[in-house]
């Protein structure tokens, strides 16, 4: 078997990796699994890059390597779980970059010159979605960073101005078909970091797990590009897969958003949100709020019990002790069920993760569609650090800017009680009334410390 030969059936079997680990990852159950198979194959198509004949600038490759194993390491194992929406977006930014420069390195050869249009178009390609994934991904850094506003900006005549820059780039990538010159593919790469931009500015709010997704895709189509432009078969199946498999989790959020995905992609979902009330709630309307002890006791009598988790919890690492609060609750004869909303957090699947992370079993996460029938046998809703997804609005107010999102109705349990700090609204920026719902009862306080108050009364009661 000829050297050419090995190296085709490694990549081979490095694809047959991706795609196994792609189906592993679509269970909570078999994520670890799939994620070691797909490093597994990434490492077994790396390994065998380094045989391929006649391979120029070793000693670069082998730094780059280098490099980015000493960054990505520690930030993969020090970033924090509230951080990990951002690790994702730089790393799909970092990802774009990288095939935008495949393409521009390959374009300023001179021997590239004579090829055929259609190799031209996978470079031009490569640079426009590269770039635009790149630079809209650090945007979406910044937001979720919190180093900008996370709130959608617009301005006037936003629509017309990236349309323009949409025609400019159209123009330039036309232009770099027939000039010998690099001076279009240098412009074409300026104009689409300025594009990416534009094209993120506009969304923000509860729409950021539906941001990092279609990024995630974008990223995977430039790096599909840049395997054609390299002719590197597993570059090619690599980024086809997450372009394909991003596309598709996006339709899924748009969905669980209530958008189409046509919506998501051509404008108007970061429309500006307007509050309906004050920083910290509707000031005009009481809530009722309890002491841990009380809940606590209401929780230890209860029948079942259904938490339902947010982006609050997360941020006060408390996943933790909601296993701990499950656990004492299940001690008692209590059946809890943790309800899961899509775009509950930052990112696509941030729940599931940040539970898992808590060793809380799989039988025991119920997705939204799964979990809104249980609500209405269920005696007390625990909403921790949700918001948005909870939100009557999105279903019973038609003028409301998140209506037709499907929600958690966790309105239809006999009691729900609400872990917030403040009664400042969600991402989207806007009240939510049942918080001042009769059957609601408010627990004020970070949510490490009121679960773990909780903990100590349900011992006890």
């Amino acid at each position: 078997m000829s050297l050419s030969t090995g190296i085709h059936l490694a990549y081979l079997a490095a694809a047959v990796c991706f795609i196994v680990a792609l189906k592993g990852l679509s269970s909570p159950k078999r994520a670890r699994t799939g994620n070691l198979l797909g490093a597994a194959g990434m490492l077994l198509a790396l390994g065998f890059t380094f045989a391929t004949p006649h391979l120029h600038n070793l000693v670069l490759i082998i730094a780059g390597v280098v490099i980015g194993t000493v960054i990505g390491v520690p930030a993969a194992r020090l970033v924090k779980m509230t951080a990990m929406p951002q690790m994702v977006a730089i790393f799909n930014g970092v990802g774009g970059a990288a095939a935008a420069l495949v393409s521009i390195s390959h374009f300023m050869r001179p021997a590239t010159r004579g090829e055929p249009t259609y190799m031209a178009v996978e470079v031009l390609l490569g640079v426009l979605i590269g770039s635009v994934s790149f630079s809209g991904s650090v945007v979406a850094f910044a937001k979720l960073q919190e180093l900008m506003t996370g709130r959608p900006i617009t301005y006037p005549g936003q629509q017309v101005v990236n349309a323009i820059l949409a025609a400019i780039l159209i123009s330039l990538g036309a232009w770099a078909l027939v000039s010998t010159s690099n001076l279009p593919m240098l412009l074409l790469l300026v104009v689409s970091l300025v594009f990416g931009v534009a094209f993120v500015l506009p969304i923000g709010g509860a729409d950021v797990p539906v941001l990092i997704s279609l990024l995630n895709s974008f990223t995977g189509l430039a790096v599909a590009a840049s395997g054609f432009v390299l002719q590197n078969t597993v570059l090619i199946v690599a980024g086809t897969l997450v372009g394909a498999s991003g596309t598709l989790l996006t339709r899924m959020m748009s969905q669980a958003m209530g958008r189409s995905l046509f919506n998501i992609l051509f404008g108007a979902f970061g429309s500006v949100v307007t509050a309906t009330g004050g920083a910290d709630g509707d000031s005009s309307r009481s809530v009722r709020s309890g002491t841990a002890d009380d809940i606590g006791v209401l929780l230890a009598y209860s029948r079942k019990v259904a938490i339902v988790p947010g982006y609050g919890l997360a941020v006060a690492q408390a996943q933790h002790v909601a296993r701990e609060l499950e656990q004492a609750l299940e001690s008692k004869g209590v059946e809890v069920f943790y309800a899961i909303h899509p775009v509950a957090g930052r990112m696509p699947g941030h729940m599931n993760v940040l539970l898992a992370e808590a060793n809380v079993p799989y039988e025991g996460l119920k997705e939204m569609d799964e979990a809104n029938p249980e609500f209405q046998t269920t005696d007390v809703a625990l909403v921790v650090g949700a918001n948005d997804v909870v939100n009557p609005a999105a279903r019973d107010s038609p003028g409301s800017p998140i209506y037709g999102m499907p929600i958690l109705d966790v309105d239809n349990a006999s009691n729900v009680i609400f872990l917030k700090r403040s009664m400042r609204p969600g991402f989207a920026g806007i009240d939510n009334s049942l918080l001042y719902n009769a059957k609601t009862t408010m627990l004020f306080g970070d949510a490490k410390d009121s679960l773990s108050k909780l903990v100590r009364a349900v011992t006890t009661a």
